[in-house]
């Protein structure tokens, strides 16, 4: 099912392209497509093991999904994304991260009923940088009078 899920854990439909259902072997399966009225579209085929991409639209640099039952997942982040800085990325629990040569990042879970996955680029982790010095440079300002015009301590 291509759903997201809202604040109250209800499906909301999710439009997606170039579904892709692949079988071990490498081999393109035919699939079944369901896409009731004002309902999260769906895919049906043959019990087994398979890959299933899709194309579809991101919110705020997030990824988040549940399962029935237990899926092994696995995202490909391309090089100007990133997870390592832990004050504006977010993995759940459970992740495996994997830094490859050419710069991608590749986030995997085993047998996961969910997962959820922040990641952010170069220009929000500059942004940050650029607020904790001007942080800490209003901290200084704030704190020179106090430090100025205490006594020193009486001997």
């Amino acid at each position: 099912m291509f759903a997201d899920t809202d604040m109250l854990g209800e499906n909301l439909p999710v439009t997606v392209t170039n579904v892709t259902l692949i079988a071990e072997n490498g081999t393109r399966v035919d699939f079944n497509w369901t896409n009731p009225w004002n309902a999260p579209s769906s895919i049906t085929f043959p019990k087994g093991n398979y890959t299933v991409t899709y194309i579809a639209p991101l919110n705020n640099n997030q990824l988040q999904e549940t399962y029935l039952s237990p899926y092994n997942v696995s995202v490909a982040l391309p090089a100007e994304y990133d997870v390592r800085n832990p004050l504006l990325a977010g993995l759940s629990q459970g992740a495996n991260v994997t830094r490859l040569p050419d710069n991608s990042t590749l986030v995997s879970w085993n047998q996961a009923l969910s997962f959820n996955l922040r990641f952010y680029d170069q220009a929000r982790e500059d942004l940050l940088y650029l607020f904790a010095e001007f942080m800490v440079i209003l901290a200084a300002i704030l704190l020179m009078p106090f430090f100025l015009i205490r006594k020193p301590p009486e001997v």
